[in-house]
């Protein structure tokens, strides 16, 4: 009896010393917060729903906003921002910019104080960073299948207006982090700074339609099925929505390749869950799926089951990340579903882990363009489809004297051979000594480069200034 009643007093007293809560306080909110707003928690905790109202902060005895978390084992890492209830009021920095998400790590019980100083839809905001070539299609463009409205971003490639031919179509979620650091809740992607620079290196870059997500309801829309703990469920009509509606729209509105292997859908977390299943889904519709930070845990037994019941039916590219400290939900299951992949026939599919990453949109811009030139490697590279070619990397770009291979080791390239754009070969290099290549003698213009080595072949454009 007496040793029963010492095992069950250790056992509690290691749950108290490895369990702990915290408690948020806000000293201080913007000024011009509206009177009888709520603010909100949102984080990796509760699927990074900006209004859920079991997250909702209370005013404590000193009229201060508070909330208490918890409890949670000792090491656990809550990643945060605070709302009013929507993205669209996330909080902002001092000068109204883009901040990082708050970091938590639980150990012994804490009070944590903090600052709100700006909100997303308020004063102190640091102005659009939309690029020129990016802009907003509809505010308020209907969604039939879910009977919702949602604004809808375009990128147009930058010779789009200056000729009449026709591009890709990369589908990409999540719209309000894409291009524009001022409706962005948790820092951008770039993705128009990325393609623009792509397209001055050379690079054909395609047509980019962003959606934005529903708030409150992003769980529901980019989620196939329900979860009994976040909900959700509402992914079959949201893609219906993509299929049925705004495809066909962008392709009779806007000069388009529609055909599956120029069309693309891409996205992080959630986004990243849905693009998958939107690709092996709709594999008459999509050729190329970017999957970055996949949450395939939030639905994991279906996900890997519809994936390994559907099978390959036509071909499609798939391009996987996922950062080094994002931990196995993301990872281990990133390889697993590749390895699912591979195991009912799709062939060109490649993950990496992103030394560093955090699952944030740093990590998602960073590796963006080298998604790109993965997926869409034909039309950017302007070489065959072949899964055998890669992208090279190589530096500087455009060029004036000498590029340099960054990542080539000189023992192993057996040939380097640039070519121009009608195919003409203007400079041969078998058995190259080294990283640097002279290109003194080109005439300036655009060309292909490509490398061949015991890894593969990988292929670039640059351009001779």
């Amino acid at each position: 009896m007496l040793r029963s009643f010492l095992l069950t007093l250790s056992a509690a007293f290691l749950f108290s010393s490895v369990n702990a809560q915290v408690t948020f306080i806000l000293d201080s909110i913007p000024d011009y917060t509206p009177e009888g707003d709520l603010i909100y928690i949102a984080g990796d905790f509760n699927g990074w729903n900006p209004g859920d109202p079991q997250f909702a902060l209370e005013k404590n005895e000193d009229s201060l906003w508070q909330i208490t978390l918890g409890p949670e084992p000792e090491g656990t890492t809550y990643l945060y921002k605070f709302t009013r209830g929507s993205w669209e009021t996330v909080e902002k920095g001092p000068q109204g910019e883009e901040i990082a998400n708050r970091v938590f790590v639980f150990g012994n019980d804490s009070t944590v104080h903090q600052i709100v100083y700006n909100w997303a839809d308020g004063s102190g905001g640091g102005g659009s960073t939309a690029a020129w070539n990016v802009q907003v299609m509809n505010d308020h463009f209907y969604m039939p299948q879910l009977d919702r409205y949602r604004r809808i971003w375009l990128y147009l490639p930058p010779d789009y207006e200056e000729n009449t031919k026709s591009y890709p179509v990369l589908y990409m979620h999540d719209g309000q982090n894409l291009f524009d650091a001022q409706t962005s809740y948790a820092g951008e992607w770039e993705v128009d700074e990325t393609l623009n620079d792509l397209a001055d290196q050379g690079y054909s870059v395609p047509f980019v339609v962003g959606i934005d997500n529903g708030g409150t309801l992003r769980i529901d829309e980019l989620t196939p099925w329900y979860n009994p703990q976040y909900g959700g469920g509402e992914g079959d009509e949201y893609l219906a929505f993509i299929v049925e509606t705004l495809k066909p729209y962008i392709d009779q509105h806007y000069r388009t390749v529609p055909g599956r292997e120029n069309t693309g859908i891409m996205g992080s977390s959630l986004g990243g869950l849905i693009s998958l299943y939107g690709a092996v889904k709709y594999q008459e519709v999509f050729g190329k799926s970017g999957d970055f930070s996949p949450a395939y845990w939030i639905n994991r037994d279906s996900i890997f089951r519809y994936v390994s019941q559907t099978g390959k039916k036509q071909d499609v590219r798939f391009y996987q990340n996922a950062g080094e400290h994002e931990g196995n939900d993301y990872i281990v299951m990133m390889y697993e579903m590749e390895d699912t992949l591979k195991s009912v026939g799709f062939e060109h599919v490649t993950s990496k882990t992103i030394p560093g990453g955090q699952h944030n949109e740093q990590t998602w811009r960073d590796d963006f363009a080298n998604a790109y030139l993965w997926l869409f490697a034909s039309y950017a590279l302007g070489v065959p489809e072949n899964q055998a070619y890669q992208p090279l990397a190589f530096h500087p770009n455009p060029v004036s004297d000498e590029l340099i291979l960054k990542d080539a080791d000189s023992g192993m390239i057996s040939s380097v051979r640039i070519s121009d754009t009608a195919g003409k070969v203007v400079l041969n290099r078998p058995n190259l000594k080294g990283n640097r290549i002279g290109v003194q003698s080109l005439a300036k213009g655009l060309y292909i480069i490509r490398v061949e080595n015991r890894k593969g072949v990988f292929v670039g454009k640059f351009v001779k200034r």
